[in-house]
């Protein structure tokens, strides 16, 4: 396993009325991210908000190259960025205990943040295909190039992971500086991630670990 620190490139926030942040997902152009009782749109290179949808927004979002997903307590929400309405919803595998959310390979992977795991599930109905164990905390969960990735955050201790996707094995561990952790991940480009801070209210990019 290699061993690594987090480098960070770039801190966003807080933002007015986001004391805390949940999900990260990034459409190609902006970064979403969730924050209780809405879907806020950020432009990554500005800095700057551009939108949000008010929904539900309890813990992760990905998005399918489409349609936003959102996890809203024991439920995962099909939205159309759009317009903001809901299309589609199915059961969490959690049932409440979910965390983060990724696309990849035509289905949803979801965190179960004290279940220590993670779900692959069918997008259309919710059935879970596999399951993959971790012994930390789950927090974000993120595809990049072919690598599953998700943050850890147990007390004041927080780190990003790439795991075998087949067995779980934690293949690279990057730690985040002391006190700061990852409630949200999504790989933003080939070299970096966006991490959402929790109760700090900031997202964070973070040099894609080798």
């Amino acid at each position: 396993m290699k061993q690594a620190q987090v480098e960070i490139i770039r801190e966003y926030g807080p933002f007015p009325g986001a004391d805390q942040i949940h999900g990260v997902t990034f459409d190609g152009q902006h970064v979403w991210f969730a924050t209780g009782d809405k879907l806020n749109a950020l432009d990554p290179e500005t800095g700057e908000l551009t939108g949000a949808i008010d929904i539900v927004a309890h813990a992760g979002t990905a998005f399918d190259g489409t349609h936003l997903f959102q996890i809203a307590e024991d439920r995962i929400q099909k939205i159309d960025p759009k317009t903001g309405r809901v299309l589609a919803t199915i059961p969490a595998p959690g049932h409440g205990g979910d965390s983060g959310l990724a696309w990849a390979e035509g289905t949803l992977w979801v965190g179960q943040h004290r279940g220590r795991s993670i779900h692959q599930i069918d997008p259309e109905t919710g059935a879970i295909l596999r399951r993959i164990e971790s012994d930390r905390v789950v927090t974000g969960v993120t595809w990049v190039d072919g690598e599953l990735w998700h943050g850890t955050w147990e007390g004041d201790e927080s780190d990003v992971r790439r795991i075998d996707s087949a067995t779980g094995e934690v293949m690279t561990k990057a730690k985040m500086p002391e006190g700061m952790g990852v409630s949200g991940l999504e790989a933003v480009g080939a070299d970096r991630f966006i991490c959402g801070g929790g109760s700090s209210g900031k997202l964070r990019a973070i040099r894609r670990p080798k």
